[in-house]
C-alpha cells in the first residue's frame, strides 16, 4: 500500500518532460573553466556575471554545474563564511532556535504542510500546526502560540533560524523581536545551513510520515503530535542517562 501511494505522489507532482537548454558550446565551456581557475576566489555567481557582461548568453546554473564538473572549488572567502556560520551556530546552541515547513501527501493525493520549531540546545521538537494552505497569517499566529507555550522560557533564547520562505513574513520576525529573539535568515537554497531542522524532518520522514498512510489533516496533526512525544521522550533519556552513570 505505501509503496502504491509514493507512486501515485510521484506521478502527480512530476513535471511534464521539457526540451531543455541548448548544449553548451566547447567555447563557452572552456571560457568558463579559465575565468574559474585564473579567478579562485570568484564564486560561480560572479563568473556568471562576467560571462552577461561579455554578451554570453548562460544561467548561472550552467556556469555552476561546469565549473563542478571541473573539479573548481569555492574561494577562500566562502570557506571562511561557511566557518564562520558553523562557528555560531555552535556557539549560539544553547540558546538557539530553529522553525521550518515540511509537507505531507495524504492517502488522496492532498498535500499538507506542517510548521514546527526546535529548541536546539535539547533538540525539543514543537509541532504547531497542520494546514493544506499555509499562510503568511497562519504561520505569524502560530509563531505567538509557540511564545504562549514557551512561557518565561521565551527568554532564555536569544536567536531564530529560518529559511526565506515567503510565508516568514516582518510580522513574523516582530513576535520574536518583541521577546528580544533575533531573527536570523539563512543564504538563499542553503538548507544546509539549517542543520537541525533539516534533520528532523529527515527523522520524521523516514521514522513516521512514510510509513504511515495519511486520510487528512487531522489524522497528520494527531500522528505529528505523537511522533514529537516519542521523539522529545526518546532525546531526553538519552540526555539523562550519561549523567546516571
Amino acid at each position: 500500500m505505501l509503496a502504491w501511494h509514493r507512486r501515485l505522489v510521484k506521478q502527480k507532482w512530476t513535471q511534464p518532460p521539457s526540451p531543455g537548454r541548448p548544449p553548451v558550446s566547447d567555447e563557452l565551456r572552456d571560457l568558463i573553466i579559465r575565468l574559474g581557475t585564473d579567478n579562485s576566489r570568484w564564486g560561480f555567481r560572479r563568473v556568471h556575471s562576467k560571462l552577461r557582461r561579455l554578451g554570453y548568453k548562460v544561467s548561472a546554473a550552467t556556469v555552476r554545474r561546469v565549473l563542478r564538473a571541473a573539479g573548481f572549488r569555492p574561494g577562500q572567502r566562502r570557506q571562511a563564511a561557511r566557518r564562520e556560520w558553523t562557528t555560531f551556530l555552535k556557539a549560539q546552541a544553547n540558546d538557539l532556535l530553529a522553525t521550518d515547513f515540511f509537507h505531507i501527501d495524504t492517502i488522496g493525493l492532498q498535500r499538507l504542510y506542517a510548521l514546527f520549531f526546535m529548541e536546539v540546545r535539547t533538540r525539543t521538537v514543537h509541532i504547531l500546526g497542520v494546514t493544506a494552505h499555509a499562510t503568511a497569517a497562519w504561520a505569524t499566529q502560530h509563531a505567538r502560540q509557540l511564545l504562549w507555550q514557551l512561557g518565561h522560557r521565551a527568554t532564555t533564547f536569544t536567536h531564530l533560524i529560518r529559511d526565506r520562505d515567503a510565508k516568514f513574513t516582518a510580522a513574523f520576525d516582530t513576535i520574536f523581536a518583541s521577546e528580544g529573539i533575533t531573527v536570523t535568515k539563512i543564504p538563499p537554497r542553503s538548507p544546509n545551513c539549517n542543520p537541525h531542522a533539516e534533520r528532523f524532518i529527515r527523522s520524521v520522514r523516514e521514522e513516521c510520515t512514510n510509513r504511515v498512510l495519511i486520510f487528512d489533516r487531522g489524522h497528520a496533526e494527531k500522528i505529528l503530535q505523537k511522533y514529537a512525544c516519542h521523539f522529545n521522550t526518546a532525546l531526553a533519556d538519552n540526555l539523562i542517562r550519561p549523567g546516571e552513570k
